[in-house]
């Protein structure tokens, strides 16, 4: 039976500076190692929560919520440190999110964001913070020979923390390593703070490193040859196995068996598959339902001024089509809870028209929505091509409205600050710009080994 332990740091491929691990394959090779839970701890983000959240559960390990945040120093001369921190609750996790959030919409410092220390003492409940070892601001300070300094900021951070604050330490071979290994436990002892083991993962498998060192290369600008490139990792921050880091720290057990207590303490239940759309704001004296009804309605009777002529005999047959299938529509949309949705769409389809910005016609199912012609969403009338509603929507299926809409390159750009401040705030537009520029990726990795431009693009 494998010893026990449980990696709390680990930076997958979704740390896009400095991480490679692949979340399926992590999660396989964690089940078969017979690791009771994991963590993954992405820098300054949780883009590959949901993915994680699924496999790891799937493999039959329980999942730790985490992620490396970044501290502001109290002194602008000071370089900002890292701190780590879990999810002990639901709570805790989304004050997680909202930490997140908040550094890359307020605290955002020469391209990195920065969590103000009020912030984090704001946002603590639920949470269990490790002091990112060497790195983290203990770290350094008892390295500089800091004692006192040190001290102070361990109780600072303790009561933060209560109960949930533990001085994290590394054995991968790095310069100081050792060193702060014993003055941290000193330090433990003197302030009774437990202690925390981890790997600082980086990469699954040791033969990995080269690759992982491309990967920072490309983030950093620099190529593997470069004298000044600053080596900040090693070839022992893989997915080593629980008897590995067990015989690692068998001087300091009780490193290992704080990995098995915060496992423990870190519960959290995220809520997939259901829907949370983002709060239209209605004018007062009507529900979102009755406020979505009227602006289509007055929408449709703008729309019919220039389909219909009221001097032709059918008008009143014709007239009563239109308005009959939009009440079908909006009882629909109301019924299945989406009402919200087709206001936010909207509103952003008709500020890109504001500022001159070509917008599509619409495509797809949505193009058989009355609705969406009436709220000027789509440009094509499906009474006219007799396009099927139920093709978009249908109660018998229930799932989001999918609306295919076409830009000019600028609005999408544009959208994602107007439509959702927060997921841009958050590196969304990193995490796309590094996943989809496939062809730059080779580039750039031939620019990092020394080799020509020439045999990147042939």
């Amino acid at each position: 039976m494998s010893q026990p332990f449980v990696h709390l740091r680990i930076h997958s491929e979704y740390s896009v500076s400095d991480g490679i691990v692949r979340i399926k394959p992590l999660a396989s090779e964690a089940a078969s190692m017979g690791m009771p839970a994991l963590a993954i701890t992405d820098n300054n983000n949780m883009y590959a929560l949901v993915k994680f959240y699924n496999a790891v559960n799937a493999a039959g390990v329980k999942p730790i919520v985490g992620c490396d945040v970044w501290v502001r120093a109290e002194s602008e001369d000071e370089a900002p440190t890292p701190l780590v921190l879990l999810a002990k609750t639901t709570q805790g996790y989304r004050n997680l999110t909202e930490l997140l959030s908040r550094g890359y919409q307020e605290g955002q410092h020469l391209g990195k964001a920065l969590l103000q220390r009020q912030w984090i003492e704001e946002k603590a409940e639920g949470l269990i913070a490790l002091s990112a070892g060497s790195e983290g601001e203990i770290g350094r300070a008892l390295l500089a020979g800091k004692q006192a300094l040190a001290q102070d900021l361990a109780l600072y951070w303790m009561s933060v923390f209560k109960d949930s604050f533990y001085l994290e330490l590394h054995r991968t071979g790095r310069t100081g390593e050792e060193e702060h290994v014993h003055k941290a436990v000193d330090l433990a002892l003197s302030i009774d703070c437990p202690v925390v083991a981890t790997n600082d993962v980086r990469f699954q498998n040791q033969d990995e490193f080269e690759a992982h060192e491309v990967r920072v290369c490309i983030h950093d600008s620099r190529t593997l040859d470069d004298p000044r490139r600053e080596e900040r990792y090693s070839e022992q921050q893989y997915l080593k196995t629980p008897e590995e880091m067990c015989a690692l720290f068998d001087d300091i057990p009780e490193a290992i068996e704080n990995t098995i207590e915060i496992a423990r303490r870190c519960n959290v239940t995220i809520d997939l598959g259901n829907y949370y759309l983002p709060e239209y704001p209605i004018p007062e004296g009507y529900t979102t339902e009755s406020f979505f009804c009227e602006v289509s309605e007055n929408g449709m009777d703008n729309r019919l001024l220039n389909i219909l002529d009221k001097g032709a005999d059918d008008y009143e047959a014709r007239y009563q089509v239109y308005r009959d299938r939009l009440k079908f529509e909006l009882d629909v949309i109301n019924n299945m809870g989406f009402p919200g949705y087709f206001l936010i769409v909207m509103e952003f389809i008709q500020w890109a028209k504001d500022n001159d910005i070509p917008v599509g016609p619409g495509r797809g199912s949505g193009a058989g929505s009355l609705v969406a012609y009436a709220l000027m969403i789509t440009d094509v009338d499906p009474i006219e091509y007799d396009l099927l509603f139920e093709r978009f929507l249908n109660p018998e299926r229930v799932s989001l409205p999918d609306l295919i809409l076409i830009f000019a390159w600028m609005v999408v750009i544009v959208s994602f600050s107007i439509v959702t401040d927060a997921m841009v705030g958050c590196g969304f537009a990193d995490y796309y710009l590094w996943h989809m520029a496939a062809k730059a990726v080779v580039r750039d990795v031939a620019r990092v080994q020394g080799k020509p431009f020439g045999l990147a693009i042939s």
